[in-house]
């Protein structure tokens, strides 16, 4: 069965056989754009708080590396008549490899979580949040289990 695999080895197998298939578009996803009513205060989130890394900032724009591998996120900011709900449409997941001490250490900068380290029902740890202009984010760790069927 090509394509059903549970190793990481072939898991990565997969995603090599996936990226070559002559059905699918050759793109990698690796930049977010978040809309901000105040790109200042979200630079200062996003920078101080969950240590991204400033690529570049400057009037109503900023740019920022993650602070583990190579995906970067824009803060753009947005018209007067482009406010809320425009953040309630996409989650923001930030996968890293122990959620209960990166939530430890980022409740001691002073972020406030929605929902503590919780194991959920489809077998990935996360901790919920809210960055300063509403978007959640999802501190997370999926592993191998981000490529495989949700459970049940």
């Amino acid at each position: 069965m090509r394509g059903h695999h549970t190793t990481p080895a072939a898991l990565h197998g997969a995603a090599a056989s996936v990226a070559a298939n002559d059905n699918n578009v050759p793109v990698r996803l690796n930049h977010l754009l978040l809309w901000s009513g105040d790109v200042a205060r979200s630079l200062e989130f996003y920078e101080g708080m969950l240590g991204f890394v400033r690529i570049e900032a400057g009037v109503g724009y900023a740019r920022l590396r993650a602070p583990d591998g190579d995906a970067t996120i824009g803060l753009h900011a947005a018209r007067e008549d482009q406010r809320p709900p425009w953040n309630d449409g996409v989650g923001l997941y930030l996968e890293v490899d122990d959620v209960d001490d990166v939530c430890r250490r980022l409740a001691e900068r002073g972020v406030v979580f929605d929902q503590a380290p919780e194991d959920m029902g489809w077998g990935w740890r996360h901790a919920y949040l809210r960055d300063p202009d509403g978007h959640q984010l999802s501190i997370y760790h999926a592993g191998e289990k981000r490529f495989l069927p949700t459970p049940g």
